[in-house]
């Protein structure tokens, strides 16, 4: 899958924008707060539906066009894959006026779920915020294994969102029986569709982390020049054992959620599940988010971005598109030289960076480079 072309329209600082990537490498140049990361961002959102900074769809909004009697934002990607040209549109209009946008998916022109059009250009960013996958909280790495194993699988992607729903509502009843009490009974067909859903997921992060621990150990040797031995451990939020299957998870999920019932309905929330799930960056068996330092934290992220680009090729048959924000800057001569191997792997990579001089005039000859400028993109090949 290439990205050919992009289109936004009042996202972010783009009030408009055409740019077509005819190269397999681009580079885009500029300094801070100039729109390098907002194209990224645009290009995973067209990708995944959601934004990788955002907050709310808002945000996402051109802030003079917020004020136009019809506010509106749009993003538009043409790509080209084995299966011929897609493109994927994506419009953000108001809501029912409370500030809140939503989003316009088209598929080839056809109006889509959002869900229906995620992973159709698929993508794999690496951000300087993506420490937080290592450091920050376990939402952050929960969010990783939803969006790598979304972009793969649609069923993994609905379960998500109907485990998500069955949740909230069972949750919710959950807090009525504290304070109200009522018939136990309730929670039977919440508990079904909660296991039904879960055990799902629980089954394809756990296959999803057992492929990316074979992975993560050769790419991080590589970017470590072989220092230190990375490994990922998948802590699910169900207490299993050995190597069990979807049907035996859910079982173990429904017993775990009948013998602790008391427990949940005094919590007013369900205790057990993959919305509790983790995983851990394992240095010589030390989680480094305790006690590994910010640079080997850094490192643990991209070993994980780079083995996530293997394992969706090996999934897809072909390499996902590689979006790298500024991170050059970041890594020392051994790192750099590493990702650039990696890039020389990929079928697309786009680049940001504050300085032509953190990549080597060889590999500049072989881009499409460009200066971005207060929300304009300007080639720049004869100065790169």
């Amino acid at each position: 899958m290439r990205l050919q072309h992009l289109s936004l329209t009042n996202f972010r600082s783009y009030a408009r924008l055409e740019m077509d990537f005819p190269r397999r490498v681009t580079v885009l140049q500029g300094d801070n707060a100039q729109g390098k990361t907002n194209l990224i961002e645009a290009i995973v959102y067209l990708s995944t539906t959601r934004s990788i900074l955002a907050g709310s769809e808002k945000e996402l909004v051109n802030w003079i066009a917020l004020s136009d009697p019809m506010p509106y934002a749009r993003a538009v990607g043409r790509a080209l894959g084995s299966d011929g040209e897609i493109e994927i549109a994506v419009t953000l209009v108001p809501g029912n006026g409370n500030g809140v946008f939503r989003k316009q998916v088209r598929l080839n022109g056809v109006p889509r779920r959002a869900m229906d059009v995620v992973g159709k250009i698929p993508t794999v960013s690496f951000l300087p915020q993506d420490v937080d996958l290592v450091r920050g909280a376990p939402v952050e790495r929960r969010r990783f294994m939803d969006m790598a194993l979304c972009q793969l699988d649609h069923w993994y992607c609905r379960a998500v969102s109907r485990y998500n729903k069955v949740l909230s509502q069972r949750n919710a009843l959950l807090r009525t029986l504290r304070e109200e009490g009522g018939d136990l009974d309730q929670l039977f067909p919440w508990d079904k569709w909660l296991t039904e859903e879960g055990s799902l997921i629980v089954s394809q992060r756990r296959s999803l982390l057992s492929a990316l621990n074979e992975l993560v150990w050769e790419r991080h040797h590589l970017v470590t020049g072989g220092t230190e031995r990375l490994q990922l451990e998948y802590v699910p939020g169900l207490d299993l054992t050995g190597a069990m299957t979807r049907d035996e998870v859910k079982e173990f999920f429904h017993e775990q959620l009948a013998v602790n019932r008391d427990r949940e309905i005094a919590a007013g929330m369900t205790l057990f599940g993959p919305h509790r799930d983790n995983f851990l960056f394992l240095v010589a068996e030390r989680d480094l988010r305790v006690f590994g330092s910010r640079g080997q934290q850094r490192t643990a992220a991209l070993s994980l971005r780079l083995a996530q680009v293997a394992f969706m090729t090996n999934a897809l048959g072909a390499s996902p598109v590689l979006l790298l924000d500024d991170v050059m800057s970041e890594l020392d001569f051994t790192r750099r030289e590493a990702l650039l191997h990696v890039i020389g792997e990929v079928e697309q990579v786009i680049i940001t960076t504050t300085d032509w001089a953190d990549l080597s005039p060889e590999f500049l000859e072989g881009a499409d480079c460009y200066r971005v400028v207060e929300g304009r993109v300007l080639p720049m090949e004869s100065e790169a």
